[in-house]
């Protein structure tokens, strides 16, 4: 759960900062919205889970 809410959190700073900086529409943020909604509910959202997942594991197991 903190994973999640860690990359809603990162996401929401980057689309705040492409609106801001770099001339990303406000109706452009929209549609990106509301595009993730829909693959929220589809059948790709496990596999993009496990995805988001196993590159946090190993940014996790990477030693500085």
């Amino acid at each position: 759960m903190a994973l999640s809410i860690s990359l809603v959190v990162l996401l929401l700073i980057i689309v705040f900062m492409l609106v801001n900086k770099a001339g990303l529409k406000a109706g452009h943020a929209i549609i990106c919205v509301l595009l993730g909604f829909y693959l929220a509910s589809s059948s790709v959202a496990p596999t993009i889970d496990d995805l988001t997942t196993n590159v946090a594991d190993m940014i996790g197991d990477v030693d500085l």
